[in-house]
């Protein structure tokens, strides 16, 4: 084989196994009604935070002051692969937050991932933005008084309406209320079909944001929690543990900073939480050094709003066959109230 031909050979090899870009482009971002690096308020709450004269060494939400404020890792490739990594970053980072403003305690609160794929305007498993999930889930709490549904009413699926993978052709993905939350009573032959629910455990954003930089990166987390930032996924693939120190080309995948460290040889580094299961790397994690993989470039922040969480009281409790909650009840009493004044 000529030297030529080993190279073309090599290139094609290569070419088909490229990692799949998991982020739109400006352009399908824009088309969307997503402000690229947006900011929910003109003068962002991140402004407002101040900065210790020095930070600590090493600091983590996973282990401050001996308590875990770090929420499930996630896979977003099973059942199977979907390009999702825009929606697990920002909604663990959201997660983790939830859990800081709960002092850690009670059950973890996981957010369904599959809702912001039926019914999100930020992206599919063709890919999505770093700055949308939090711009639509702020949308819908101001225009519903509602926000995402958690895991426990809507697990995650891996299908979107524009997948073709696995099963996701035989699966509805419409934004329905049995696509936000629902519970089946019992087998459809018995009589109990699924049901969408009307009232269901949510959570809401106050407000969002977005930053780039180590110190602005530094200052939230300290001061608020993990953050979601795009990185160049490139040089994780095969990643088995470490500090990787290598430059990034282009952001194509997100993920959440849960904190940073420092090793003896590679000096500074970001505790990131990946998105690809425990199996991966460092039980699901990585660490990337200062200025590597772009992850200072792009970052979005979110401050929780309401919550239903049991040490608040505020779960309005439906039956195990989701009967006094059906959505679509409710919406048939809403039409008759109006149209016939009952």
């Amino acid at each position: 084989m000529s030297r030529f031909s080993f190279i073309l050979v090599l290139a094609l090899i290569s070419s088909a196994f490229a990692r799949r870009n998991e982020l739109l482009t400006l352009e399908q971002i824009e088309s969307r009604g997503i402000v690229f690096k947006g900011n929910s308020s003109h003068v962002p709450s991140h402004h407002l935070l101040s900065a210790p004269q020095t930070y600590p060494t090493d600091f983590t939400w996973c282990n401050k002051g001996g308590v875990n404020y770090c929420t499930m890792s996630r896979n977003q490739h099973i059942p199977q692969y979907c390009g999702s990594c825009w929606a697990h970053g920002t909604m663990s980072a959201l997660a983790d937050r939830i859990k800081i403003a709960r002092g850690a305690k009670g059950v973890d609160i996981n957010l369904s991932i599959q809702h912001l794929l039926n019914c999100g305007t930020a992206g599919s498993c063709n890919g999505g933005s770093i700055d949308g999930p939090y711009q639509w889930l702020q949308d819908l709490s101001q225009s519903t008084g509602s926000g995402i549904s958690y895991e426990t009413s809507n697990p995650y699926i891996a299908c979107s309406s524009d997948s073709s993978e696995g099963f996701c052709k035989q699966v509805d993905t419409t934004c329905t209320p049995l696509n936000v939350a629902r519970t089946c009573g019992s087998f459809s032959a018995e009589g109990g079909p699924c049901t969408g629910l009307s009232s269901y455990p949510n959570a809401t954003i106050a407000e969002y944001g977005s930053i780039s930089g180590v110190d602005a990166m530094m200052k939230e987390i300290y001061n608020r929690g993990p953050i979601a930032c795009g990185v160049d996924a490139t040089q994780l693939l095969n990643y088995e543990g470490g500090v990787v120190t290598q430059s990034g080309g282009g952001i194509d995948h997100v993920v959440s900073v849960v904190g940073w460290g420092t090793d003896a040889a590679a000096g500074f580094y970001w505790i990131v939480r990946n998105s690809w299961g425990e199996y991966w790397g460092e039980m699901g994690f990585f660490r990337v050094g200062k200025g590597a993989l772009n992850i200072e470039e792009q970052c979005s922040w979110a401050v929780p709003g309401t919550f239903t969480a049991a040490e608040l009281s505020n779960q309005y409790p439906c039956h195990e066959g989701g009967d006094n909650c059906n959505a679509k009840k409710s919406e048939l009493e809403i039409l008759k109230a109006r149209f016939l004044g009952a």
